[in-house]
């Protein structure tokens, strides 16, 4: 299958990036123009922000609640954004769509950004939230049951990371992980992966960008050999939270998720890896309006529901 063609289409409207370094504070100011009015967003029964706090400090967040309910399944999630990027408000439309999709309540993490905070910042916001979330889950109704993490591009790194560090320390509440077109190797050496020369040039996300865009990641001190930035280096991947990968056809990270996905199952982990036709990197965030890229959070509802960590049910 070729690009879908509307994904072309915009993709071809799209002016070139500007010439010189990148400018953080610049492309997030671009972003924030993207976000459109509350009265557009998808309803929900309630969205409120509130502070986690953790070990590392007062965290940021937006909790979703789908339906009026006694309980629910919790969902964790981390926006993408290549750790410099991304806010609780450009990845506000993901959020939304995950609550409804999965009837679960969300719990959107506004972590710390590079450059301005350094590694291990960002990962240590998300893994307090998580910790967080288990501790309040009388006041989030939280039924006990379902401790899910979600994540798409660098926040699908900080799932991967949050799921072996939880497990490394003993915390065993986390019951799935759901990775969107993760970024999991952040070592770019363009021959580790076929889609890295494949899928190079044209799709949006560039093989010659990486670098770029996750250099203030790595130049806060995130190490590509340390298995807490590049989650596929980890030797043993036994005991890890079931999980589901989704990748897309036309996206230079598609083979190391498809990898990452292969070797959870080598060791035993259940695992689904979804490759989504004629997409390319970042779908879920720019173009789950359509219909066949909407289904990325109706599989994720499903894999939620219909797989139980009690019984392995499902998968």
């Amino acid at each position: 299958m070729t690009l879908h063609p509307e994904i072309a289409r915009i993709l071809g409207t799209l002016p070139p990036p500007p010439p010189g370094p990148l400018n953080p504070t610049e492309m997030r100011d671009g972003e924030a123009a993207q976000v459109p009015p509350l009265e557009d967003r998808l309803p929900l029964h309630s969205v409120e922000d509130a502070t986690a706090v953790t070990p590392g400090g007062d965290v940021p967040v937006r909790i979703y609640t789908p339906v009026e309910a006694d309980s629910y399944g919790l969902l964790v999630y981390f926006h993408g954004g290549a750790f410099f990027l991304g806010s609780l408000d450009t990845h506000d439309h993901v959020a939304r769509a995950l609550a409804k999709e999965t009837g679960h309540k969300v719990i959107s993490v506004g972590y710390r950004l590079a450059p301005e905070s350094v590694f291990p910042a960002g990962l240590e916001d998300c893994y307090g939230v998580v910790r967080w979330a288990a501790e309040q889950g009388r006041s989030l109704k939280w039924d006990g049951r379902n401790l899910a993490l979600a994540g798409d591009s660098s926040g699908g790194t900080f799932v991967a990371a949050v799921a072996a560090r939880a497990h490394d320390d003993g915390f065993a509440k986390i019951t799935h992980q759901v990775m969107f077109y993760p970024s999991l190797d952040l070592d770019f050496d363009v021959n580790r992966y076929a889609s890295l020369q494949e899928n190079a040039k044209g799709y949006g996300l560039e093989t010659a960008g990486l670098k770029p865009f996750n250099s203030f990641y790595l130049e806060s001190g995130a190490d590509p050999a340390d298995p807490l930035v590049s989650p596929i280096k980890r030797e043993d991947l036994t005991g890890l939270p079931a999980a589901l990968v989704i990748t897309a056809e036309y996206d230079p990270l598609r083979d190391e998720g498809e990898r990452y996905g292969q070797r959870l199952k080598d060791a035993g982990v259940p695992v689904t890896v979804s490759r989504y036709a004629g997409a390319g990197h970042g779908f879920v965030q720019h173009f789950s309006w359509l219909p066949e890229y909407h289904r990325a959070f109706e599989e994720t509802g499903e894999f939620l529901n219909d797989y139980s960590p009690q019984t392995g049910a499902g998968l």
